[in-house]
């Protein structure tokens, strides 16, 4: 079965948006994974198909009602359906390359894209919406958030980008950052490709590849090589 992604939004016009290009979107024409985007206000009851009510206790902005929104999950998630249910979300986990390697192993996902000020933590409780965020800020809705998401889980499926190798030495697959990239030609604007590179020497290579990628995460992001040593000792 491939992987089925399920958008609900009060904007599917959006999708499948840069989803639908690229290898992305021959992936999806070709059957390898498919897309549906479901219009919250569809499960609305009232004549103005309100969504949204204001928070209560007070406060600034408006809040996704969970009535309104468990009908909508209820009607594309229903109980036997095996796919994670998530809700983009700013307080969520953040996006990991992990997180994305188990989705595209899955047979997909349901994606809540929240606007206003929330969701009603109550449909969240009671649908079990895992949130996710991905990174430390505040965008006007899910909807981008979710095609981030799906642009990460989508291009590890088996076909849409190729050969396995495509993405085995890329950021964060071993825990580090990638090793820096050249091309032809072999001088531009003064500056050489590494001699290394064009040795024909697929050893040295390989060694001199490893030891960007741990310079580079040393440097840029030191906090993954604590969690590789903290993951080491929890082996150990």
């Amino acid at each position: 079965m491939s992987f089925s992604a399920t958008i609900v939004t009060l904007f599917p016009e959006l999708f499948p948006g840069p989803l639908g290009a690229s290898v992305l979107g021959r992936g999806l024409a070709d059957g390898l994974w498919s897309l549906s985007a479901t219009q919250l206000r569809d499960f609305a009851t009232d004549r103005h198909r309100t969504v949204d009510d204001t928070p209560s206790g007070g406060g600034a902005g408006m809040v996704l009602k969970p009535d309104i929104l468990a009908r909508a999950i209820d009607h594309v998630a229903p109980p036997d359906d095996p796919r994670p249910r998530i809700l983009m979300s700013p307080r969520g986990a953040p996006l990991t390359q992990a997180r994305a390697r188990a989705l595209a192993r899955g047979p997909g996902a349901v994606i809540v894209c929240g606007r206003f000020e929330g969701v009603d933590q109550r449909v969240i409780e009671a649908r079990q919406l895992e949130e996710i965020s991905i990174g430390d800020y505040v965008l006007a809705g899910g909807e981008v958030a979710a095609m981030v998401l799906l642009e990460a889980v989508v291009r590890l499926i088996p076909g849409v980008l190729g050969g396995v190798d495509s993405h085995a030495e890329e950021s964060f697959e071993n825990g580090l950052l990638e090793y820096p990239q050249y091309t032809r030609p072999q001088i531009f604007e003064g500056r050489e490709i590494p001699a290394i590179l064009t040795s024909g020497d697929h050893a040295r290579i390989a060694r001199w590849r490893a030891q960007e990628s741990l310079a580079l995460t040393r440097t840029r992001r030191p906090d993954l090589l604590d969690r590789l040593e903290a993951e080491k000792r929890d082996k150990a």
